[in-house]
């Protein structure tokens, strides 16, 4: 008999995890943003990870990955009875996720600053092959978008109109250098649809994860608790 686990039991599965994790931040602030995507909106499930007309969800803030790896035992793409084994040296589950080793996982994670470029390629890529139906996700933190390469990928991925391209930025008010006008506005001015919202508010950010974009690839800028609150 398969159990069933729901978001009020994710804090439960990631107390299994007691490897030495140092970005415990990191983890709880992507929780609700996780289960609202994999329980409500993405087009995936265990074992179609090869499915081509799968969504593809792109985790590039990989560090501290707990909670990932509880939604993804959650939803049953990986035993949970391989979450106390979390960060040991022969665990399938690093401290950085590994596609190879993690079921579910579309890239491997954890250098800030790589999943929005290579979300826009794989957005690119889906178009090229006439794929129309396929959403690609990726989630960032606010602190990435200190790195160029981000900048780069906003920049490419409005003009050319890749609205199957969807960003979640959590903002835990973990950047280096402040963007004038918020994050939003870095995004929309380089032709994106863009809304911020409360990153525990699952209805709110049910809401703006299906607000129609036609045209446009779609940011949204989820907020939580500062990391250092």
């Amino acid at each position: 008999m398969t159990t069933t686990y729901g978001f009020t039991e994710l804090p439960e599965l990631m107390g299994l995890m007691t490897g030495a994790e140092k970005h415990g931040p990191a983890a709880t602030s992507t929780l609700d943003v996780l289960w609202v995507l994999y329980d409500r909106v993405l087009r995936v499930e265990p074992g179609r990870s090869e499915d081509p007309e799968r969504d593809r969800f792109l985790l590039s803030k990989g560090h501290g990955p707990m909670a990932y790896y509880a939604v993804l035992a959650a939803k049953g793409f990986l035993p949970v009875e391989w979450l106390p084994g979390f960060g040991s040296y022969d665990s399938p589950l690093g401290h950085h996720p590994d596609r190879v080793l993690v079921p579910g996982a579309e890239i491997g994670s954890g250098s800030l600053g790589h999943g929005l470029p290579i979300a826009v390629g794989t957005a690119l890529g889906l178009r090229a092959q006439g794929r129309v139906d396929p959403a690609v996700w990726v989630l960032i933190g606010d602190a990435e978008l200190d790195e160029g390469s981000n900048h780069e990928a906003i920049a490419y991925a409005g003009p050319a109109g890749l609205d199957r391209l969807h960003t979640v930025v959590i903002d835990n008010s973990s950047a280096s250098h402040a963007l004038p006008g918020g994050i939003a506005a870095r995004f929309e001015v380089a032709g994106w649809s863009a809304e911020t919202v409360d990153g525990r508010d699952h209805e709110a950010l049910h809401a703006a994860f299906t607000a129609p974009h036609p045209g446009r690839p779609r940011v949204v800028v989820a907020r939580v608790e500062p990391k250092n609150a």
